[in-house]
């Protein structure tokens, strides 16, 4: 037992001997100068973080803060909404009124011309062979290239001829106004017998110079009379000098470029709807216009 005791001295006496020197070194590092940025006192280094700290503060959401009561309570009391929002709300509600009410209305002026060139309806207008105010020929070519206003009377009608050739002639100056040279107005008599080219020129002069009148044998005027569905009642082989009745329709034919009835515009319009209404077809038209 003596023996392990004694070569265990000699390993104890060298480990105590190591000891200090480690001590030594660390006190060595721990005491010589260092090229290292010396260090920042505390109360500095603490006011640094306080100032990382203070910018790295979570973004809060800013909130209305009213001057007033009365601000406050006005601002609670109008909710979401704005005086701004109530007229941008009433503003396009008027818009969609006033859209759909003009499509409704375009739709209800398609359907009206497209009625008349249905299959199964009778047909109002056609082909035609007549001569005008200066006895010169005219026919329904040519009408063709432009809208044309039609209405049949007479020269002797005492009373609604007059007034509804007045009101063509505001009804074509109203269109002109807007789109000159796309509409022509005709007169056509339904008394050939009396109404020659040259009573037709001397009394329409006093109502339009633009408008045109047209006359012809008794056969071409019945013939047309019953193209566009016009009651027709004037005797055959009237005598010189013979006095009798003319009853005919009151309406006024709009026709398109190509010849084709548009629409019927009767004594309910007064001439400013009748332009209007006038206007609105020519407005939707797309085919080709006679120059």
């Amino acid at each position: 037992m003596p023996r392990p005791i004694a070569t265990s001295q000699p390993l104890l006496r060298s480990l105590l001997q190591t000891r200090p020197r480690v001590q030594q070194c660390r006190r060595f590092v721990s005491t010589s100068p260092s090229t290292s940025t010396p260090r920042r006192p505390t109360a500095a280094l603490s006011q640094r973080q306080q100032q990382c700290t203070a910018n790295t503060r979570p973004l809060e959401q800013r909130r209305y803060k009213a001057k007033t009561v009365e601000e406050a309570r006005s601002r609670y009391r109008t909710g979401p909404f704005s005086w701004k929002a109530g007229l941008l709300f009433v503003l396009t509600s008027v818009g969609l009124v006033w859209y759909f009410e003009h499509e409704k209305k375009r739709m209800q002026r398609k359907r009206v011309a497209e009625a008349t060139k249905g299959v199964g309806r009778p047909k109002v207008g056609g082909d035609f062979e007549l001569i005008d105010q200066d006895g010169k020929p005219f026919s329904s070519r040519d009408l063709k290239g432009r809208y044309s206003l039609v209405y049949f009377g007479f020269t002797h009608c005492p009373d609604i001829c007059p007034e509804e050739l007045d009101k063509m002639a505001r009804m074509f100056d109203l269109v002109e106004e807007k789109m000159p040279g796309a509409l022509t107005p005709v007169f056509v008599t339904c008394d050939p017998e009396r109404d020659n080219p040259k009573v037709l020129k001397s009394y329409l002069a006093e109502f339009h110079p633009r408008f045109i009148g047209l006359t012809g044998t008794y056969e071409q005027i019945k013939d047309m009379c019953k193209a566009y569905r016009v009651y027709f009642s004037t005797p055959r082989d009237v005598q010189p000098g013979q006095d009798y009745l003319v009853d005919h329709s009151i309406y006024f034919y709009l026709m398109d470029p190509e010849g084709d009835f548009v629409e019927a515009l009767g004594r309910q319009h007064s001439p400013e709807q009748a332009a209007k209404v006038i206007l609105e077809h020519m407005n939707e038209w797309r085919g080709n216009w006679k120059k």
